[in-house]
């Protein structure tokens, strides 16, 4: 049986984290089921992180 390809990956994962340390803003990264990614800014009042609904299981 063979897998379906991945709608993200690591890599793409990884490009996003690098964009936001080259900007220096205080964004969060955010994968949607669907594969979108999202770069969201994070509110600097809370420091507290935001709970994750896990939807499903992610493998990278």
């Amino acid at each position: 049986m063979s897998r379906t390809p991945a709608k993200v990956t690591q890599a793409d994962i990884a490009r996003a984290i690098r964009a936001i340390a080259q900007t220096g803003a205080k964004l969060a990264v955010e994968i949607a089921p669907d594969g979108t990614i999202r770069l969201v800014p994070v509110d600097s009042g809370n420091n507290e992180p935001t709970p994750v609904a896990v939807r499903e299981e992610i493998r990278l």
